[in-house]
């Protein structure tokens, strides 16, 4: 595993200063608000714009996982994908659509449309982005989106990276002392740990066969199992079973045979 291209200072400058930000109204403050319970506002719960073949697969296969590890130490969340939040009441355009996201105490087998905070008062304590191969918006303007947003860690994963020498694999952000949330790492490493989540976020295969997966232990090397491998694992552990079995019934068919040839008196 190569060592992060950059490791950000504890407490970086802020790259985004909330007058930088035009993409909501400046009238609407920073924190998400409950104005009233008569909310007339349409706040859409799906959009026409596609992820590419690449990126679903990406998370149809990452979520699941989560969840599971997440489960697995006890963590009561939602694990969710490319559902439209909300944070601005009477604002349907302040909104983000995360590929992955986490919003804990929330019961996992929830199915939410949409996420309007102002109604319970979580946010996402994690987010991912996967990147298209056509464009960095995701990069250039997550990070303000999730800042405004309260999200604690953004990681941004960009699997075309080896194909442009100015994208870099990972970039990771974190919210400092002050409460902004800065950029921490950025790495062209098969791995990231996520301080949030309390596990590696790992790349395996190449090309269109990239994935992420769940690491686990101490560097990330283990590999939390998938759904078929854990079904695969079983299947043998069963065919080695059923095969000692037979070896056992054919052993005790053999000293049958041959206490039976002692008996008659060794003919």
């Amino acid at each position: 595993m190569s060592d992060p291209l950059v490791a950000a200072s504890p407490d970086p400058v802020d790259p985004f200063p909330a007058e930088a930000l035009p993409w909501y109204p400046s009238d609407m403050g920073n924190a998400a608000r409950n104005l009233g319970t008569d909310d007339p506002t349409f706040y859409p719960t799906h959009d026409d714009m596609g992820e590419s073949a690449l990126q679903t697969l990406i998370i149809e296969l990452f979520r699941p996982l989560l969840a599971r590890f997440l489960a697995s130490q006890g963590v009561r969340a939602f694990v969710g994908s490319d559902q439209f939040i909300y944070w601005v009441q009477y604002a349907p355009t302040v909104t983000v659509a995360p590929d992955l996201y986490v919003l804990p105490g929330v019961d996992p087998e929830s199915a939410p449309k949409c996420w309007k905070v102002w109604e319970t008062g979580i946010v996402p304590s994690f987010a991912l982005e996967v990147m298209a191969e056509e464009n960095q918006k995701d990069q250039e303007q997550a990070p303000r989106r999730y800042d405004e947003l309260g999200v604690n860690e953004l990681v941004v994963f960009d699997p075309h990276a080896a194909e442009f020498p100015d994208r870099i694999r990972f970039s990771v952000y974190r919210r400092n002392a002050r409460g902004k949330l800065v950029q921490v790492e950025v790495t062209d490493a098969d791995r990231i740990r996520s301080t949030v989540l309390g596990c590696f976020m790992r790349v395996v295969g190449t090309g269109a066969a990239q994935r992420l997966r769940v690491g686990l232990g101490p560097s990330g090397d283990e590999l939390l199992p998938t759904e078929a491998e854990l079904a695969e694992r079983e299947r043998m552990r069963a065919e080695q079973e059923r095969l000692r079995a037979n070896a056992a019934e054919a052993e005790n068919a053999r000293l049958r045979v041959e206490l039976e040839r002692l008996r008659r008196g060794g003919a």
